[in-house]
């Protein structure tokens, strides 16, 4: 195979992989959050999306993948509110998860890097909140918001080590894992 129709087929894969995150997060702003207790807290479904790119595509893929799902899903879905505790929360996660993976990769599995990413997601959108509201007590929200991060970050986690095995299955992608 050619090296342009590889390029090709990165560029296809990469927005692939914007549109899935896209539509995750525009199907999970459409419901009531699923843990009363904690308002505000999801699951973070697109960020199975980052999690996949993270094991699949070179960093600098997964900043464009992480920033245009982000910029998009907010012009799409009109959340132009929500956008900063989406960048907050996914640049502190994309940060924690890339560093936890390149200085640990014999001990960090994909489901403990998706746990460092939901606690650090959780940790960034809940400074944001901090600074926005001027209310420094909104921290003592942290212990739910990491135990909601660990819960989610492990079932992200889980599917990600599952459509993992499967996109491995893609030449292109293979080729880079080993």
């Amino acid at each position: 195979m050619n090296q342009s129709n590889n390029h090709l087929r990165e560029y296809i894969y990469i927005a692939i992989l914007c549109s899935q995150g896209i539509i995750l997060g525009i199907i999970e702003q459409a419901f009531p959050p699923i843990f009363p207790f904690a308002p505000g807290a999801k699951l973070g479904l697109a960020n199975l999306i980052t999690v996949i790119s993270l094991f699949t595509l070179p960093i600098s893929d997964c900043v464009l993948l992480l920033y245009l799902r982000l910029v998009l899903t907010a012009l799409i879905s009109g959340g132009a509110s929500l956008f900063l505790y989406s960048l907050a929360g996914s640049t502190l996660s994309f940060i924690a998860m890339l560093i936890v993976k390149k200085c640990y990769p014999k001990f960090m599995s994909i489901i403990g890097i998706s746990i460092v990413g939901g606690a650090f997601h959780n940790l960034g959108q809940l400074l944001i909140a901090i600074w926005l509201a001027q209310a420094p007590s909104l921290i003592l929200y942290l212990p739910v918001l990491t135990i909601m991060g660990i819960l989610s970050g492990t079932l992200i986690g889980i599917c990600s080590k599952f459509l993992l095995n499967h996109v491995q299955n893609f030449n292109f992608i293979n080729s880079k894992l080993h």
